[in-house]
């Protein structure tokens, strides 16, 4: 896996000029090197092309994810999709859709001819959608969907009913000017400056408006289930047939006192274009918290040459989530980089122009960014009379109650390899959620049961995770984290749980494909 790219959902990294490898496939190849389920890299009229042979067949489709621009002759080959290395986007090779999150962009679909032993592509499909949809049929076709929230999980259910042939009214409630867009690079490349805002929402301004999904700038005050409605704070309902509540969480915020500087959190694109203004006049940042957001955030204002300090209560970084090694290295890199880590440490006040610790030690901070968590947003289900524990408890087709799914980080779902219900705040999770809830509201009957992943990126490091393990026994250690090569697995009892590996990408697809096997075995 490469560091974080500049691009977009659209392919701007995709449809930019790339070197070409292999041979001219218009030219042809011979079947006998097509080897079975193997990625095969070529080229037809100047672009790269992926020939992959399954059985009898040869697939031809582009080469290049649709996500963040990865090569997809490095991914792997599961059954009749491409997963992308990079960030597990999974791609149907028969059609070129885009079948798993976080791609949302199929891929063109090329033309192959076969003449006694060659194999040539002899002509390009280009996508249709979201022009034409898919000629599907649903089990199910309620009145109307209604979904509370515009993020990952939200934007990827109103994309998938339509994908999956539902015609009916669909509306996005969300008080975000700006949602839909692509919240993990707020705190990478876009905060760091090397991509453009043009680059962040999902989709062109005219994409939903193709789809006919509403997006409805309001908050959403009051469910009612039995009427099938939801009451917006601005006035006025909207009846639903289907509800899919994806309210996402919110930043646990901190009471430091309400002096100079402001404490910022990220979680918006308006959040961190105000981070980006700060640090534009900021000498110093002090970052309160070490997770992965806040070590983002370190990241990307180094880049902006601006000092950084990050406070933090744990005295070793990610011990429990990534074992002390790989935290090690994490601090380590970050150290050569200029950061400076108070560790052990909390904040005891904000005021003044500096930041004051719990050990009596004062910062100078002209800019404060917090990332000490986040928690998941369920007062409206709570009020609806939904079950809450920890999230939104819905049972393994994403149900909290008849004709009410819930996606994202506020849904606590069944853990499909067994033990007690798991919420997961991830982005391309949330994104696979909500795809998997809007299959479900058109009566799909389909357990959930895709393997959480994430990624996050750390100057030019990125850590890929898969697999969920709250608590374990034993982190064992391969490789070496400071060459950049390295798998991580996190073992309860004889069992791996989740690997954690740095550009190992064949490893890490390897296993989230063994884990989703054995996870719908037991579905």
């Amino acid at each position: 896996m490469l560091p974080e790219t500049d691009s977009n959902q659209d392919g701007a990294m995709a449809d930019a000029p790339q070197q070409l490898t292999g041979p001219d496939l218009k030219a042809g190849v011979s079947r006998s090197e097509l080897a079975e389920g193997t990625p095969f890299l070529g080229h037809a009229d100047s672009e790269p092309v992926l020939l992959v042979r399954r059985g009898a067949t040869v697939h031809a489709v582009g080469a290049s994810c649709t996500h963040y621009g990865g090569p997809l002759a490095d991914g792997l080959v599961v059954g009749d999709t491409v997963r992308c290395p990079w960030h597990h986007a999974c791609f149907s090779l028969t059609t070129g859709e885009a079948v798993g999150a976080p791609a949302l962009n199929p891929l063109a679909r090329w033309i192959v001819a076969e003449e006694g032993e060659v194999v040539r592509v002899v002509g390009k499909e280009e996508p249709t959608w979201p022009a034409e949809r898919p000629t599907r049929t649903p089990r199910s076709n309620p009145e109307s969907v209604v979904i509370v929230g515009g993020g990952a999980a939200g934007e990827a259910a109103a994309e998938e009913l339509r994908k999956q042939g539902y015609a009916g009214k669909i509306s996005i409630v969300d008080p975000d000017p700006d949602a839909p867009y692509d919240r993990p690079n707020l705190s990478k490349d876009y905060l760091a400056g090397t991509a453009p805002e043009e680059w962040i929402p999902l989709h062109p301004a005219d994409f939903y408006r193709t789809l006919e999904i509403e997006l409805v700038r309001d908050r959403v005050a009051a469910i009612d289930r039995k009427g099938g409605t939801v009451s917006l704070e601005r006035g006025g309902t909207l009846g639903y047939g289907a509800l899919l509540l994806a309210p996402g969480s919110a930043p646990i915020e901190l009471s430091l006192g309400d002096g100079p500087p402001a404490v910022h959190y990220l979680r918006t694109l308006a959040d961190s274009r105000a981070i980006i203004r700060a640090a534009g006049r900021a000498r110093r940042a002090v970052v309160l918290g070490a997770s992965f957001i806040g070590l983002e955030v370190a990241a990307s204002l180094r880049a902006r040459e601006v000092e950084v300090h990050v406070v933090a209560p744990e005295r070793r970084l990610f011990e429990r989530v990534l074992g002390g090694e790989l935290g090690d290295f994490v601090r380590g890199l970050h150290e050569s980089k200029g950061v400076v880590f108070h560790l052990g440490l909390t904040a005891k006040s904000v005021a003044g122009g500096e930041v004051v610790l719990s050990d009596g030690c004062r910062l100078a901070a002209d800019l404060v960014v917090a990332g000490v968590g986040v928690r998941p947003r369920v007062e409206l289900a709570e009020a609806a009379g939904l079950p809450v524990d920890r999230g939104i408890l819905v049972d393994r087709f994403l149900e909290a109650a008849p004709g009410v799914f819930v996606a994202g980080d506020a849904a606590r779902y069944p853990d499909p390899l067994g033990g007690e219900p798991i919420r997961i705040e991830h982005w391309a999770a949330a994104q696979r959620q909500g795809q998997a809830a809007a299959r479900n509201i058109l009566g799909a009957e389909e357990p959930f049961a895709d393997v959480p992943f994430f990624w996050s990126a750390h100057y030019d490091a990125t850590i890929a995770y898969v697999g969920h393990a709250a608590r374990w026994d034993r982190a064992e250690l391969e490789g070496d984290p400071a060459s950049y090569d390295c798998t991580v697995r996190y073992h309860v009892g004889d069992t791996v749980r989740a690997v954690a590996t740095i550009y190992r990408d064949r490893e890490s697809l390897e296993f989230e494909a063994r884990m989703e096997e054995e996870a719908r075995r037991r579905a």
